[in-house]
């Protein structure tokens, strides 16, 4: 009864040029191993769960790519976003699908973008997770934090239910100042939100439909489409009607304030995979701390070069030779297009590379 959802969209353009909105992230093996991002999950989920019960939703412009990924999933099961209407619209889409083929089916989301260092210990949470979600809890993976983060969400924590692990989540805190974090982090009260959720799909839909009655009277009138002659119309006639929001502020947040929502506190080496930086930093390197992306193995062509120079995260995409002398801590990534450099420090503004172009008009290069 358990189906898992893997919500894969976005364009990751802290990880440009290498991710684009025509070829993102989640399609790049950025693995440590020769799966992609998104193969990864779907291998995650496996102990979990069958093929015929996982399911992906992605954009009508990666459908082509997460297919020819994806050979051992049923066709069906990828579900196709006309346009982006955020996560909450694409969780809801998948919930009322599975929905049709059993009411009181428990579901898992999990993005196609993140890394997990310990899959076994993962699945184990999750399956955690599970048994608060038969009992009607909205549930939510959090991970227990290792720093002062800044850059992620936290969720609050209350009393454990039962003797635990379950606890109640008080309430959902957005990205802190950094003096924040680190109350947080002493408090022991607080946990990365990673955006992780299980829950049984008619608990989920019924919180829908308290909150966003109008999201959810859309993927009514989808659903009821579903499998028949009129799902193609319908589904492009009511999606660009259905509000753009995310999950955690559609659903989350309010269930949390009604009492409705856990947790089960993970420890089993999450991340979100947000830039060029952080990939360096998980992935294996040489005696340097120099990470190269994709480097060919099995003596072919050398395509990386590097003197003199350490904590480099190089991307060689290109089937050029990348040579760096005496260079510490930079990011260079190299693509047929174009070739991007800067200080690991600033990865997290690669983005603002993105909006420029974008300013510029010069779209081909996102």
């Amino acid at each position: 009864m358990f189906f898992a959802v893997i919500p894969a969209g976005g364009s990751g353009t802290r990880l440009w040029p290498l991710s684009r909105a025509g070829h993102p992230k989640f399609l790049h093996p950025l693995t440590g191993t020769s799966s992609s991002l998104l193969q990864a999950t779907v291998e995650r989920v496996a102990p979990l769960t069958t093929p015929d019960r996982t399911m992906v939703v992605t954009g009508v412009a990666h459908v082509a790519a997460v297919a020819r990924q994806l050979t051992g999933l049923p066709e069906e099961n990828i579900l196709v976003e006309p346009s982006p209407r955020d996560s909450c619209a694409a969780i809801a889409l998948a919930a009322a699908v599975i929905a049709l083929r059993e009411p009181k089916a428990v579901m898992g989301s999990f993005a196609a973008d993140h890394l997990i260092g310990n899959p076994t210990r993962w699945a184990e949470t999750v399956r955690q997770a599970v048994v608060g979600a038969e009992q009607g809890l909205l549930m939510t993976v959090g991970i227990t934090p290792t720093r002062a983060e800044t850059g992620y969400g936290y969720l609050e924590c209350g009393d454990l239910i039962d003797s635990g692990p379950l606890r109640r989540v008080r309430e959902f805190k957005e990205k802190p100042a950094a003096e924040v974090a680190e109350g947080y982090l002493r408090s022991g009260q607080h946990l990365w939100n990673a955006s992780m959720f299980v829950w049984r799909v008619d608990v989920f839909l019924a919180e829908l439909a308290r909150q966003q009655p109008a999201l959810h009277a859309g993927l009514t009138a989808i659903a009821q489409a579903w499998n028949t002659p009129e799902q193609d119309d319908v589904l492009g006639t009511v999606w660009p009607t259905l509000p753009k929001i995310s999950v955690d502020y559609a659903v989350m947040e309010g269930a949390a304030a009604a009492g409705r929502v856990a947790t089960v506190p993970g420890d089993f080496g999450w991340n979100d995979v947000g830039d060029f930086h952080t990939l360096g930093d998980v992935l294996p390197g040489d005696d340097a701390g120099n990470v190269v992306l994709g480097a060919e193995e099995g003596g072919g062509k050398p395509t990386v070069l590097l003197r003199d120079s350490g904590g480099l995260v190089v991307v060689p995409h290109s089937g050029r030779l990348i040579a760096a002398l005496g260079v510490q801590d930079l990011v260079v990534v190299d693509t047929p297009d174009v070739v991007m450099v800067c200080p690991r420090d600033r990865a997290q503004d690669v983005k603002k590379l993105v909006d420029d172009l974008k300013a510029r008009g010069e779209e081909g290069y996102v």
